[in-house]
């Protein structure tokens, strides 16, 4: 008679972590069985989110928030957005977690034990913005192919970590050191171990920057395994592609990074603006680094109704990259005229910004929209409409817009 062969004690692990409870008998499961809760799963319940997420794709898992529920100035994990080019890991053993600095430009390989950097190095926390480089493609036309976020692929939550550069300079890196390549856990779709969802990076400037960490709680808590349980890289201000989740190995390059999603057109726009349709070199399109300028009203929810001759608090948040936002607005009157907010600092440097302000200038009763502007450090402000066309529907920046009934 045949031997059954069991599931590993790390894979059993992994389904213990998606479902958030012990599977009683788990170390009976036959091997390559998976549960009926993960084999038709609700991503609301999988992935502890609010159920007013709007799922975009299931493989890979792609979710967004609405405008109103990101409201809170530090994101909780039920209102994050998950953006995944590949399968969730399926094997996670914390307790043997490694991750390898190796690479051409790295003096020595290295490997450190998950325990090892967390006793070995300082840990900070910071609130980092991240934003799909793709968040608001929906508006774009002629569309662009991919996930059709509309506004809701952004977040800033409280992330703590060690810094990269600590771990940088305790390995050693070369002068010829010009880009970072993060490498991690998850899964090609097509299952095949030698393909690789994505792997981008960073030039070796933003690597080293304080707020660039390696990062093993979000909010306090331990990162939730869709997230990027048991660590990640994690670089606010820039597409939130280059935060690998699941990270185990980081290659310090002696030249531009060319891994999975780093060729070809994957998150880079023209160099130069084209006509929307026109087709693109691939060398005529550049790597999108600090993202733009943009804001976001969270309240009131869009729809809303007051009465006539009462006012309308508004608030939300606005961010811009590596810069800081200086100047945030709104108009009633479709952008003819505008008005100024109040707007507070960011917690830390590429954290995002809170603005409000009372709204008292509705002349008459019917249908109005409140636009919200931001305007960066350097002077640029977000376009009132969408921005130039690109060939992947990146960098929409437009003002956030909501609708207000006074009846």
């Amino acid at each position: 008679m045949k031997r059954r062969s069991f599931i590993s004690k790390g894979t059993l692990g992994t389904f213990s972590a998606i479902l958030g409870t012990d599977i009683v008998f788990g170390n009976t499961i036959p091997l390559g069985y998976k549960p009926l809760a993960l084999q038709d799963p609700d991503p609301f319940k999988l992935f502890q989110k609010d159920s007013d997420m709007t799922v975009l794709n299931n493989k890979p898992w792609n979710i967004e928030a609405k405008a109103h529920l990101l409201d809170d100035k530090i994101t909780p994990n039920k209102f994050m957005f998950i953006r995944n080019n590949g399968l969730i890991p399926e094997n996670i053993d914390v307790n043997n977690w490694s991750l390898t600095i190796d690479g051409e430009s790295v003096q020595k390989s290295k490997t450190y034990s998950l325990s090892e950097l967390k006793s070995k190095f300082q840990q900070h926390t910071y609130q980092l913005t991240l934003e799909c480089g793709g968040n608001g493609r929906r508006e774009f036309n002629p569309p662009a192919k991919g996930n059709q976020w509309t506004i809701g692929a952004v977040s800033c939550a409280n992330w703590t970590g060690i810094r990269l550069r600590d771990v940088l300079e305790d390995v050693g890196i070369k002068n010829d050191a010009v880009y970072i390549g993060y490498h991690a856990a998850d899964i090609h779709l097509s299952r095949n171990p030698e393909k690789e969802p994505i792997s981008r990076g960073v030039p070796i400037a933003k690597a080293q920057q304080d707020e660039t960490l390696l990062a093993f709680k979000m909010n306090g808590e331990d990162i939730p395994l869709a997230h990027g349980y048991p660590l990640r890289l994690v670089s606010g201000g820039w597409p939130a592609s280059t935060s690998g989740k699941w990270v185990n190995r980081i290659s310090i390059r002696n030249k531009e990074h060319d891994g999975a999603k780093m060729t070809g057109t994957s998150y880079r726009v023209p160099c130069e603006p084209v006509a929307p349709g026109e087709k693109v070199a691939d060398e005529d399109m550049c790597i999108i680094e600090s993202m733009p300028v943009k804001s976001l009203i969270t309240y009131p929810k869009s729809g809303a109704m007051i009465k006539e001759g009462q006012s309308l608090n508004i608030r939300g948040h606005a961010w811009a990259g590596e810069l800081e936002v200086s100047k945030m607005e709104y108009s009633i009157d479709f952008g003819s005229t505008w008005n100024s907010c109040t707007i507070e600092k960011p917690a830390n440097r590429l954290a995002w910004q809170h603005f409000s302000a009372k709204i008292s200038g509705f002349p008459k009763k019917g249908y109005y929209e409140v636009w919200a502007r931001a305007t960066d450090s350097q002077g640029t402000g977000q376009p009132m409409l969408l921005p130039g066309w690109n060939p992947k529907g990146y960098l929409n920046n437009a003002c956030h817009r909501i609708a207000i009934k006074v009846v």
